[in-house]
C-alpha cells in the first residue's frame, strides 16, 4: 500500500497549494501519484487550470487528480445502510422502514462517512500508485474523518455485546421461521464482525506513521499556530502523529514567529517556505517553483 500523505491546517493557509506542490514533486521524480481533494471547497481545479471530477485526470505526466464529490459519496452510504436494514430486517417490512430513512438523510455524521468511503475507494482504486496526497477538508471535518474508525468500533463492540445478550435471552440459536421463510438471525452479528474488522485496519492506518503522513500547514501568525496546535492535539488523542509543520509564506519579519512555532513542535521537523512573488496558478508556475528548489518534496 503507498504512503498517504496528508496536509491540514486552518482554511486559507495554503493546503491546496502545498498538496499540489507535493503531488508534482514526486511525480517529477517518476513516481507514479494520485492527488485527491477531501475538500467539499475544491481548489485544485483552479490551482491546475483544468476541469476536474471525482474520476481521476491526468494533468501531469506520472499524476492524477481527483475532486471527491461527497454528495455523492453521501448518498452511496445511505443506499448501503438502507440495502443492509433492508436485508438483516426483511421481517419488518411492514412497518414502514422508508420513514426512517428519510430521517436518516439529515442525520449527523454523514460527511466523515462519505469522505471514509471515498478514501477507502482511494485505497483500493489506486494501490498499485507510489504515493496518494490528500488535500484535506476543513479542520473539524478532518479531525471527524480521522476519529471515525475508533469511534466506530466503540459502538461496533458495544452493540455486538447487545446482541449476543438479546440472543442468550430468547434462546435463539441461529435461525428462525418466518412466513415459511429461513431469515438467518446471525447475519446481523456477521455485518457487526465485519464492520469491526474494517474499522479496526482503517484505524491501524492512521495510526501507522510509515503509511499514514500527516502535514500541518501555517502561516507564521497566531491564529494558524493555534489552530494547529489544536489539531495537533487531536490527532495525538486518536494515536495519530504529525510528521512534519509546513509554514508557508515565509518572509524574513517572520523569525520571530517562527521561533515561536519551534517552540510548541520541538521534536517535529520544522519546514519553511517563502512567499512566492506570484500566484502559483497553473503548472508552469508550479513547475518553476519547484525548480527553484524553495519547496522541499518529502522522502517516500
Amino acid at each position: 500500500m503507498p504512503p498517504s500523505f496528508f496536509f491540514l491546517g486552518k482554511g486559507g493557509v495554503g493546503k491546496s497549494t502545498s498538496s499540489a506542490l507535493t503531488a508534482l514533486g514526486l511525480a517529477r521524480e517518476g513516481r507514479r501519484v494520485l492527488l485527491a481533494s477531501l475538500d467539499p471547497a475544491h481548489n485544485q481545479c483552479d490551482i491546475f487550470q483544468r476541469e476536474l471530477s471525482d474520476r481521476p485526470t491526468q494533468v501531469a505526466p506520472e499524476l492524477s487528480v481527483v475532486e471527491v464529490d461527497q454528495d455523492r459519496w453521501i448518498q452511496r452510504y445511505l443506499a448501503e445502510v438502507e440495502e443492509r436494514i433492508h436485508e438483516n430486517y426483511r421481517y419488518l417490512t411492514a412497518f414502514n422502514l422508508e420513514k426512517y430513512f428519510r430521517v436518516l438523510r439529515h442525520a449527523p455524521g454523514l460527511e466523515e462517512h462519505a469522505l471514509v468511503m471515498a478514501f477507502e475507494w482511494i485505497l483500493q482504486r489506486f494501490g498499485e500508485a507510489d504515493a496518494l496526497v490528500f488535500d484535506m477538508a476543513p479542520t473539524a471535518l478532518s479531525l471527524k474523518f480521522f476519529n471515525l474508525p475508533a469511534l466506530t468500533l466503540v459502538w461496533a463492540h458495544h452493540l455486538l455485546r447487545l446482541r449476543r445478550e438479546i440472543m442468550e435471552k430468547r434462546e435463539i440459536i441461529t435461525r428462525v421461521r418466518l412466513l415459511d421463510r429461513e431469515i438467518e438471525i446471525d447475519r446481523v452479528q456477521r455485518r457487526l464482525h465485519e464492520s469491526i474488522e474494517r474499522y479496526t485496519r482503517l484505524k491501524e492506518l492512521f495510526e501507522d506513521a510509515g503509511r499514514t503522513r500527516i502535514t500541518l500547514v501555517m502561516n507564521p501568525d497566531q491564529l494558524s499556530l493555534a489552530e494547529s496546535l489544536r489539531i495537533a492535539e487531536g490527532l495525538k488523542g486518536l494515536g495519530i502523529r504529525v510528521g512534519r509543520v509546513l509554514v508557508n509564506r515565509v518572509t524574513p519579519e517572520a523569525e520571530p514567529a517562527l521561533d515561536r512555532i519551534r517552540e510548541e513542535f520541538p521534536r517535529l521537523g520544522l519546514v519553511t517556505v517563502p512567499r512566492s512573488e506570484r500566484p502559483l496558478i497553473g503548472l508552469h508556475a508550479l513547475r518553476e517553483f519547484l525548480e527553484s528548489g524553495r519547496f522541499p518534496i518529502p522522502r517516500l
